[in-house]
């Protein structure tokens, strides 16, 4: 760029040479971006590319990150995932997306949401990655940007944008216009659903009507062999109820769900006030149940990269290894069910919560964010962000069987569930909310459009 204009200004009279001068010299004084560039994965073939990066300002004034674009050029055209492991910036101000060129190459483009680089300054480690959906290896030897250097040195091989313009690295291929910066997310809601369980049974056609499914299908999770009863779900003073039972045998433990129909909530705030319980209301304890509250997809097939979950999921009596309370949210990339092979991210408190707590989940900005009564539980992102519309939850079901006489039940209660679509509500405006439809009169409202 800067060479053809300056086969440009030799051409022109010197009067027109001082302007085109006066105009291009100040912003290259005063802004230098520089690029290093190592990895952590040398191999010419990998399962996940490594590339770190370190952006440095040797300029005299600041430049704004968000107006930053980083491209690492890559060869074919096979379908990647790109995600920030570690970062000095926060990967939560990190992005990242593939771009396709002419022909069959690519190029996976890095931007920053936020942050000011200093002069003198650098940003310190980006440590990203990215791999194949299908989860093959790959051959990274040929990528034009790939080098195998595993300390960090000058890379002119990966290019650096401001504002629009180059401003470090050789490009390759076709280089069309950087994408522009992320808009911050809308603030206004685009659909609401709340619902406050008025139903007098499981077999209310009210529930069908609103979109709601009491589960009777066979099938996991849980014990090989349960039943999944509509007639052990139930609506007591406006409570959803999940009574889940067992003997301490196949045949005799049931469990429970319900589940929206349709498969048309994904960016927003998903709230509901839920009661977990620490002992059955009869019968002997030990059993290691699971009692939710969740949004997902379905798996296509193993480890199907479009596959999501967000998971509240509480155990008062321990399981999965654990020897007793424990509340886990976990956010999921994939799985595979044979052999066993989970892709997840998960944060855990252990600790009995047994009684009624406000459960919030804010999805927005490649960031998945937890809150228990208001307090932050947990912050996830990267490859767990979900990636197409979801089912909401709730069920109760057994890890396994103790060897355990009698007839034992489990409840877990819900008061109330709110949805908020493309928008993030704090959680204490989400119960405010709620106090004002309940005071309004209304005990459910669905906006949400239909896939």
């Amino acid at each position: 760029m800067y060479r053809n204009i300056g086969k440009i200004v030799l051409s022109l009279a010197l009067p027109l040479v001082l302007v085109v001068v006066a105009l291009v010299a100040p912003a290259s004084a005063q802004q230098s971006v520089r690029l290093q560039y190592r990895t952590s994965a040398p191999g010419a073939t990998t399962a996940q590319a490594e590339p770190w990066f370190q952006l440095f300002n040797d300029g005299t004034t600041a430049t704004p990150l968000n107006q930053v674009k980083i491209r690492y050029y890559l060869t074919g055209a096979e379908t990647y995932r790109f995600a920030c492991s570690w970062a000095v910036v926060g990967c939560s101000t990190v992005t990242g997306q593939f771009v396709r060129q002419s022909g069959a190459d690519q190029y996976l483009e890095i931007g920053f949401t936020s942050g000011n680089l200093a002069p003198g300054a650098n940003t310190g480690d980006l440590q990203l990655r990215f791999y194949r959906a299908d989860w093959q290896t790959f051959t990274q030897s040929d990528d034009y940007s790939y080098g195998s250097n595993t300390a960090y040195t000058n890379w002119d091989k990966v290019t650096v944008h401001v504002n629009g313009q180059l401003a470090w690295g050789r490009p390759n291929g076709t280089e069309p216009t950087p994408t522009p910066t992320p808009t911050v997310p809308p603030t206004g809601s685009a659909g609401v659903l709340f619902d406050d369980f008025t139903y007098s049974g499981s077999s209310d056609p009210r529930l069908a009507q609103r979109g709601w499914t009491v589960r009777s299908s066979s099938g996991g999770p849980g014990v090989p062999g349960a039943t999944w009863s509509p007639s052990a779900v139930s609506f007591p003073g406006g409570l959803l109820t999940l009574d889940s039972t067992t003997n301490g045998t196949a045949a005799g433990t049931v469990q429970t769900e319900l589940s929206t129909a349709n498969r048309k909530f994904f960016e927003g705030t998903y709230a509901a006030r839920v009661r977990f319980s620490d002992a059955p209301t009869g019968g002997p304890d030990g059993e290691h149940v699971v009692q939710t509250f969740f949004t997902i997809t379905p798996l296509r097939y193993n480890l199907d990269p479009d596959y999501g979950e967000l998971d509240f999921e509480y155990l008062p009596n321990g399981g999965w290894g654990e020897p007793s309370n424990i509340l886990y949210t976990t956010s999921w990339e994939t799985y595979q069910a044979d052999p066993w092979q989970a892709v997840n991210t998960h944060t855990e408190e252990r600790a009995s919560f047994a009684g009624w707590h406000d459960l919030v989940i804010q999805v927005s900005g490649g960031r998945i964010k937890y809150y228990v009564d208001g307090r932050l539980f947990a912050d996830h992102g990267d490859i767990y962000y979900p990636e197409t519309p979801m089912w909401i939850m709730f069920n109760q079901w057994f890890i396994d069987l103790q060897a355990a006489t009698g007839t034992r039940t489990y409840r877990q209660q819900v008061d109330w569930l709110y949805y908020s679509k493309n928008e993030v509500v704090p959680p204490a405006d989400v119960t405010g909310r709620v106090a004002s439809l309940r005071a309004a009169g209304t005990s459910f409202t669905d906006t949400v459009p239909n896939p």
